[in-house]
């Protein structure tokens, strides 16, 4: 990590959420395709269409266990007066359609899944039949091994079937030739079954992208140990590990980074091997502790003209100071986040989960949005100038908020699953006015 001239104090200025947003959308490019085995691209983003080679089913198959029969040596079949037919052998999967065939008066015992072998023209479920025993209806066909000698003779029909029933027809899935993927799908586990069925082993796809998060702080301690004096545990770390999961990453959480510049630098640089985004929480305001700004702020690429980490102070709330910018020889995109946890959550949501779903090489990077009733005590206050976000529950057309406005009130944020946004020109929403609505779950 080089050092470079400061760029020009980002902090003179106010900037808006959707310039900040646009900031790094704009910089933030998907990551290069790759060819990976299919259980290696669960998760991953297809960049080419998936043509279909061969038919599913590539045969016409039965889809009950019974007996496959030609359909005039069954009609009019009951109980009272059922279809005698001779049993010429059985179908079961995995064998050849052609060994035998079925002729008039004549059937098979076929398996669910089993070829329909020639001259057959429908399945009867073995539910229909006396399984060969020659008695009455049976509940299940009698396994080959245990069946006795009658078994394989002849059988009784009790109903009669229509051409092709019980039959799964050659390609009735999909098609040789047909689409079977997008490009653009996300392959998750009904895509990977459909690859395996078609026979594809690997496909070319945008890897997950890396995201390493780091908290900062000398006073965070993590879960499980024993708090000291003005300690408090690292919830932050934690918590954006699993959102990076969640929007689709390969996320990797490093412990708490103490108030050191030169420790934060370097523990940054030890972690850019396995990076395609760092993700740094803390340490972004204008503390005298406030690590990351001081070790970031003067750090730039010097073969890349214009490249480095900006601080910035957004017009919104919670989450008013921000960083942007690239660091390493790789010029790996870094996003600096505030420390209090509600702050650093919500500038999450808005900012690294769109980075994230645009490394994928997602169309769609944001959370779906809608409008709602407001469901409130009294009115929500917002400050003149700030888009707020404030945590709620959604259900039903109707939004409620949960918790205060303040940035440290972690425990309201586990029941929340929707944001209300409050626009910079609203200071004040009545209950039961309509609200724009970010839903996280």
């Amino acid at each position: 990590m080089s050092t470079a001239a400061p760029r020009p104090a980002a902090e003179d200025r106010l900037w808006s959420v959707d310039e900040h947003l646009e900031d790094i959308l704009a910089t933030v490019r998907p990551l290069e395709p790759i060819e990976l085995q299919l259980p290696d691209a669960q998760g991953c983003v297809l960049v080419e269409d998936v043509m279909v080679p061969v038919s599913l089913p590539p045969f016409d198959n039965s889809s009950m266990d019974g007996y496959a029969v030609r359909v005039a040596d069954v009609a009019g079949a009951s109980e009272e007066f059922p279809a005698a037919l001779e049993v010429v052998g059985d179908v079961a999967a995995g064998q050849a359609a052609d060994l035998l065939h079925v002729g008039p008066g004549q059937a098979a015992r076929i398996m669910t899944g089993a070829p329909l072998p020639p001259g057959a023209e429908a399945v009867v479920p073995v539910e229909w039949t006396d399984g060969g025993l020659g008695e009455g209806p049976v509940s299940g066909m009698r396994a080959r091994s245990l069946a006795p000698e009658q078994a394989a003779g002849h059988v009784r029909v009790h109903r009669p079937a229509e051409a092709r029933a019980h039959v799964r027809a050659k390609g009735s899935d999909v098609r040789a030739g047909d689409r079977a993927l997008d490009a653009g799908t996300v392959v998750g586990p009904p895509q990977i079954a459909l690859l395996a069925a078609i026979g594809r082993a690997s496909v070319r796809v945008r890897p997950r992208p890396r995201v390493v998060v780091m908290s900062t702080g000398s006073e965070l301690v993590q879960p499980g140990e024993e708090l000291g004096s003005g300690q408090i545990y690292d919830s932050n770390s934690f918590a954006l590990t699993a959102a990076a999961r969640d929007a689709g990453a390969i996320a990797y959480r490093v412990g708490a980074v103490a108030d050191d510049a030169e420790t934060l630098r370097s523990a940054i640089e030890d972690q850019l091997v396995r990076a395609d985004l760092v993700v740094t929480t803390g340490g972004v305001s204008v503390g005298a502790y406030d690590v990351v700004k001081e070790a970031l702020e003067h750090v730039g690429d010097a073969d890349e003209e214009g490249a480095g980490v900006e601080f910035r102070k957004l017009a919104m709330q919670p989450g008013k100071p921000q960083g942007f910018g690239s660091v390493g020889p790789d010029h790996t995109p870094l996003l600096a986040l505030p420390g209090n946890p509600v702050s650093s959550y919500v500038s999450f949501e808005l900012f690294v989960r769109p980075a994230i779903r645009t490394l994928m090489g997602l169309a769609d990077v944001h959370r779906p949005v809608t409008r709602a009733k407001l469901t409130a005590d009294k009115a929500l206050t917002s400050p003149k100038g700030r888009r707020q976000f404030l945590r709620a529950v959604h259900a039903e057309g109707a939004v409620r908020p949960v918790g205060g406005a303040g940035s440290h009130l972690v425990a309201a944020l586990a029941h929340a699953d929707a944001l209300i946004v409050v626009p910079e020109d609203v200071e004040s929403v009545e209950p039961g006015a309509e609200v724009e609505v970010v839903l996280l779950g």
